[in-house]
């Protein structure tokens, strides 16, 4: 699945058809602050629609569109970075084929403190079913996480949400799978607060993340295991 001629549209709308390809979407040095505004929103709301299909670009759409409210000059170079990617990878899309697995596994991860602004953290996650990448978002936190672990685990509170969501999808469309989905993330101290008690009385800040990821495990709904930053596809 593709979005071409549409990513190809936005392009002309923009007069950057001709532009020089960059070869990532978001530099990971950018830092986006509000200053002088700049008309700017038709494009990023056109490029949300980009992200159903692509999600390399879901992390870079989500940075531009905390600051629609007051959109300036950096915010339009970075729109034109993401813009020069998209020419670059115009042919990219999604391949879904058939899987010998119905198991439901995610990645998920986190930028702790990411926002200049305000030090919130950005979640991320994947979801998968079988081989197939199902579902995937870039969020920005609701709240400011305290550490990394902090971070992680609000992420993986997302992510479980999600797998949540497609099983309950499976079991309506009578679809078999595991019982158990499987959960990837390269938190060391996120990854022992979804199986260990001890770390209870150090989470009171995060009790609802933390009980909601805790009861899954515990039902072996879910099981969460360690991967190495390198192997995330979450990051």
């Amino acid at each position: 699945m593709t979005q071409q001629k549409y990513a190809t549209d936005i392009l002309k709308r923009a007069g950057m058809e001709s532009c020089k390809p960059a070869p990532t979407p978001l530099s990971s040095e950018t830092c986006l602050g509000t200053e002088d505004a700049t008309k700017f929103r038709s494009l990023v709301g056109a490029l949300q629609y980009v992200t159903l299909t692509r999600p390399d670009l879901s992390f870079p759409v989500n940075k531009v569109c905390q600051f629609l409210h007051a959109p300036t000059t950096s915010h339009w170079t970075a729109v034109k970075r993401i813009l020069r990617y998209v020419k670059g990878t115009i042919s990219y899309g999604l391949k879904l084929q058939k899987s010998p697995s119905m198991l439901v596994s995610a990645f998920s991860d986190a930028d702790w403190a990411g926002s200049l602004d305000d030090r919130r953290s950005t979640s991320g996650f994947f979801v998968f079913l079988g081989t197939n990448l199902v579902s995937w978002s870039a969020r920005k936190q609701a709240t400011v996480s305290r550490s990394s672990t902090e971070a992680e685990y609000k992420a993986m509170a997302n992510a479980t949400a999600e797998v949540i969501w497609i099983q309950t999808l499976l079991k309506e469309l009578d679809l078999p799978s595991p019982r158990a989905a499987r959960l990837w993330c390269d938190n060391l101290g996120a990854t022992y607060l979804s199986s260990n008690l001890v770390f209870h009385a150090r989470t009171k800040h995060i009790e609802l993340d933390y009980h909601f990821v805790r009861e899954r495990v515990v039902e072996k709904l879910l099981d969460i295991d360690i991967i190495s930053t390198r192997d995330q596809l979450a990051d």
